[in-house]
């Protein structure tokens, strides 16, 4: 049973190690390319208009590759942001009807009023206060932490 796992992770590690090394390869491939068609860029413009122009032309083509790149990582990083996003509100989802199942169950009250009965409903009270004051506590925590992470500047 082990070795089935074993070799599970082993065979998923080695295919993760050749598609992480062929992906390198594509973009050391497409960096040349890029490299090539520059100077080539670089050397017609230099023949025909000058030097100045040809400069210029070289930091129009990078630009427009910075343009290319700073949109395909905006657009990915608003697909990671909607995703999380969507998985929050189903995990927020699913917790509530975990609550109203468990609230619901009726052993679970048999339990609670058994506990109530044999601690007393005078012991109980302030314990139940001090848990209410605590969960309080840690919510309004959470909901600061992750007002403060929304209102963060982009990188």
């Amino acid at each position: 049973m082990f070795q089935r796992m074993i070799d599970d992770v082993r065979e998923s590690a080695g295919t993760a190690l050749r598609l992480t090394s062929l992906a390198a390869a594509a973009a050391i491939a497409l960096f040349v390319m890029i490299a090539f068609l520059c100077a080539a860029a670089f050397v017609f413009v230099l023949q025909r208009y000058g030097p100045v122009e040809a400069c210029l032309t070289g930091a129009v083509i990078f630009f427009l590759v910075t343009l290319i790149a700073a949109g395909c990582y905006m657009a990915r990083k608003n697909e990671v942001k909607a995703r999380a996003e969507q998985a929050a509100k189903e995990a927020a989802r699913s917790t509530r009807s975990a609550a109203q199942t468990v609230l619901a169950d009726p052993m679970l009250l048999a339990v609670g009023l058994q506990v109530v009965r044999a601690i007393g409903v005078k012991k109980l009270i302030p314990i139940l206060a001090i848990g209410g004051l605590a969960l309080g506590f840690m919510m309004s925590r959470g909901a600061s932490a992750s007002g403060d992470e929304a209102e963060a500047p982009a990188e």
